[in-house]
């Protein structure tokens, strides 16, 4: 058997990912869908092999010389596109006087390649067209014999009368075999469809046999983005349910799988619950990468793997597909700390649990800074003069002065102020690995079922980590306008983080205190920008409901330096704090 495999479209259905990645090369789980289809003709006895190309036809050539398949397997451009019937015809001198197969690249299926081989040599009829039902796509018209009739809609119509009571309609997988005789009846060098030909030949009087596959078979077009994504999901999340310690039920049948969304917070990433046999997993969804650079996913992964080899308690990834920016986690619940100190019953208790995490924030600045592998960052490996300036300033005045508030602020009114506090973090920094966004919704909380009662945290959303002072993160934690800890209670739970980090590195702890003071302003606006960015751009408006708190904390921290720092910063907060209560006001009273 020879076959050909049609790859020579734009793959428009899949931009922008195609500019730079062709559609038989996008990975399927990890693997690329042109390696699938080369391999599954492999098994089913191909013995040569052709690939039509014509979009980023190089990096298709590239990809097959670097294989090492056990079948040959040629490469032919076509300078134009020339459709799956030009495309046929095109290879012409490839072909034999034996029947051939030709296969879509953008599918992915468990048909049996060799059963629908053998199922034409069983017939004398010169194609055979494998048909599979997707509500989708059922455009194909077979009779009662599985001979085919027409090939749209418009011909379904035509046989919806007593001359055909009995047809199917039924979907074409883009899988078929086909006597060399119907190159007769495609023209050369031009663009045209392999139903055109096939048009003729049932009008000539011959038939068109249909191999209609069973339902033990799967098939599945990926060729636009939406069913790329569901596909790959229902693949990988069976896998992802028989790794790790799931203990599934069995059965004769394997049981569904059900998908809840999870709200999300600031993220444009999707969270899913996928529940199967009463166990439960997480699945985030960050989208497919672009190519060329380190992805959100990519950092979220090795990350995770890195802090997890540390011994830090975050969730652990069951499996991942960075290509398509799926990753399958260990369910944590829904309670985080937020939850469990909104519903604590005394101060004792919520100092508790800040210690607690504490000690875990503690280790992983010390430990995970260990060995960190820099290349795993996908904004900055530091937290540097620049990244305060860029990131946390002006993202405060664009964002929030300018976006959320309305006024004519701009980066240079407060730059001196910037740069010096800029410098000063960075001056006074305790590095080691940080989190970057060490708030009490990216802390869950599990209760252990011991006697005790106690509780385990676990950190989350650690994609933006690199190396940088554990003031910032401390400051995080503890002006998280989520919460709203005491000043008082504040001040304990930092002075417990000096102790605590004083045990595995010397500290000096005046200077971890003033960089404790920077960093936290330095929070504070970038809280501010992006409460402002969310609320005004993204359309997440529940997130100002959290402004004036920040505000407040942001006027405390400023007053805790002398009365000759930050002058402008200073000025600034009291207006923010008149300005956002009218920018609510105003909205409530359109609301």
């Amino acid at each position: 058997m020879k076959a050909m495999i049609l790859a020579a479209g734009f793959g428009t259905r899949l931009l922008p990912f195609t500019e730079t990645l062709p559609k038989p090369l996008f990975p399927f789980a990890g693997r690329p869908l042109l390696d699938i289809i080369i391999r599954s003709l492999q098994d089913a006895g191909c013995e040569v092999a052709i690939v039509n190309t014509h979009h980023l036809h190089e990096k298709i050539d590239d990809f097959i010389s670097g294989q090492n398949y056990k079948i040959p397997v040629q490469t032919r451009y076509e300078p134009m596109i020339l459709g799956t019937g030009g495309g046929i015809k095109n290879v012409a001198d490839f072909w034999d006087d034996q029947p051939f197969m030709v296969i879509n690249s953008d599918i992915v299926t468990n048909i049996d390649l060799r059963e629908v081989y053998e199922f034409h040599l069983n017939h004398t009829h010169p194609v055979t067209m494998v048909l599979h039902d997707d509500s989708e796509f059922n455009t194909v018209i077979a009779d009662e014999d599985n001979f085919i009739k027409g090939f749209r809609v418009q011909e379904i119509k035509d046989f919806s009368d007593s001359r055909f009571p009995v047809f199917q309609k039924l979907a074409f997988t883009g899988i078929q075999v086909i006597d060399p005789e119907i190159l007769d009846l495609i023209p050369a060098g031009v663009f045209s469809g392999s139903i055109d030909a096939y048009r003729k030949l049932i009008s000539e009087g011959k038939k068109i046999k249909a191999f209609i596959s069973s339902e033990q078979y799967d098939w599945q077009d990926v060729g636009d983005l939406e069913r790329f994504r569901n596909a790959v999901i229902e693949k990988m999340a069976a896998k992802a349910f028989k790794t790790g310690n799931l203990k599934l039920e069995t059965g004769n049948s394997q049981p569904e799988i059900s998908y809840v969304q999870l709200k999300g917070d600031g993220s444009d990433r999707k969270w899913f619950r996928l529940t199967r046999d009463n166990q439960s997993l997480v699945m985030v969804d960050h989208g497919i990468r672009k190519q060329g650079e380190t992805s959100e996913t990519d950092s979220f992964i090795n990350i995770g793997h890195h802090l997890r080899g540390k011994g830090i308690p975050v969730p652990e990834i069951r499996l991942y597909d960075m290509f398509s920016g799926l990753v399958f986690l260990e369910d944590l619940g829904d309670v985080h700390l937020q939850t469990v100190v909104r519903d604590a019953e005394t101060t004792e208790e919520i100092i508790s649990y800040y210690q607690s995490v504490i000690d875990i924030l503690v280790r992983m600045s010390v430990f995970g800074g260990r060995d960190f592998d820099l290349s795993r960052t996908y904004q900055t490996a530091y937290y540097d003069r620049e990244l305060i300036l860029e990131k946390e300033c002006r993202y405060f005045v664009d964002a929030f002065l300018k976006g959320y508030l309305g006024t004519n602020s701009c980066f240079e009114d407060f730059e001196d102020e910037f740069s010096a506090l800029a410098d000063r973090a960075i001056e006074f920094s305790v590095t080691g690995f940080m989190h970057r966004d060490m708030q009490s919704r990216n802390i869950m909380v599990r209760s252990c079922s011991d006697s005790q009662k106690r509780n385990e945290f676990y950190l989350i959303d650690f994609q933006g980590g690199r190396i940088g002072p554990i003031q910032y993160d401390l400051a995080s934690l503890l002006i998280d306008p989520y919460v709203e800890l005491p000043c008082s209670v504040q001040a304990d739970l930092s002075e417990y983080c000096i102790k605590k980090l004083s045990s595995f590195i010397r500290v000096d702890p005046g200077r971890f205190r003033t960089g404790y003071k920077y960093c936290s302003v330095a929070r504070n606006l970038q809280m501010l920008g992006a409460f402002g960015y969310l609320s005004r751009v993204k359309g997440k408006t529940y997130f100002e409901k959290y402004i004036p708190v920040a505000v407040n904390t942001l006027k405390y921290n400023l007053s805790r330096f002398g009365n000759a720092d930050f002058p402008k910063l200073k000025e600034i907060s009291k207006i923010c704090a008149k300005g956002s209560d009218n920018v609510k006001g105003t909205r409530n009273k359109r609301s």
